[in-house]
């Protein structure tokens, strides 16, 4: 057999050897994360060869699927409570979980919109108010959260719209259908179209976190290296860029 014959089989041979040992992992991750966690898995991709597939949607129907059975390897929660809710049942591996970054919430406007008293607008305005679901969705319980505790929730909850994750409700002042919305200051940062007009003090609402954690029963060695990736260095820096804050040991 020739060199070059020898040389084309070896390389086959390190490719499907390669393909072998590749990985796909799922997870399942809060909406809000988004923008951050599509560049960092695809530089996971490129590091390790193994395939992520990321979905998103609020917490709260996340957390439901994968109580259901959903064939997620990874959760991250836009809080503590639904990250509980999967460890009583026993669907979370709690040796894996950990808080994995914070965030902070805001009042926003469509872009071009301006006021040097928010609250008093925001109050004085007969406009509605995009919320995720103020029941369930981590978002939206954040926001009714911190308009209780600023004596606005009675006033404002008939013109809130709510929506099914925090994205959504960008979404509806992005494209102007409602003048105001109450997001994370990391959903606001990351569309153009919106202008953000306050940050709601962190004593005004539960703390943000997001916990990560592998699902019980459903992680391979994949899973397991793209946790340890999302606490590393190179993705943390990322998650900065995109407007999250560190969480302190």
């Amino acid at each position: 057999m020739s060199f070059s014959l020898i040389l084309r089989a070896l390389i086959c041979a390190l490719l499907l050897a390669g393909a072998a040992r590749a990985e796909q992992v799922t997870v399942f991750a809060a909406a809000s994360l988004k923008t951050a966690l599509d560049e960092i898995a695809a530089g996971f991709e490129a590091a390790t060869g193994n395939t992520v597939t990321l979905s998103f949607a609020g917490s709260s129907v996340l957390a439901r699927q994968i109580g259901l059975g959903a064939p997620a390897q990874v959760f991250i929660s836009a809080n503590p409570e639904w990250m509980d809710w999967l460890a009583d049942q026993g669907r979370i591996d709690p040796a894996s979980r950990r808080d994995l970054v914070s965030n902070r919430l805001v009042l926003i406007t469509p872009a071009g919109h301006a006021s040097s008293d928010p609250l008093a607008d925001l109050t004085a305005s007969t406009g509605r108010i995009a919320m995720a679901l103020v029941e369930a969705v981590p978002a939206g319980i954040y926001g009714k959260a911190a308009l209780t505790h600023l004596g606005l929730w009675d006033q404002l909850a008939p013109r809130v719209v709510q929506t099914d994750n925090a994205r959504a409700a960008l979404a509806l002042v992005a494209t102007g259908a409602v003048p105001y919305g109450i997001v994370y200051a990391t959903d606001a940062r990351a569309d153009p179209r919106v202008t953000q007009l306050l940050t709601f003090a962190t004593d005004s609402h539960p703390p943000i976190l997001y916990p990560a954690a592998l699902v019980a029963g459903q992680e391979n060695a994949a899973a397991r290296s793209f946790l340890v990736h999302l606490f590393g260095a190179e993705a943390q820096a990322a998650f900065v860029r995109h407007g999250f804050l560190p969480v302190e040991d």
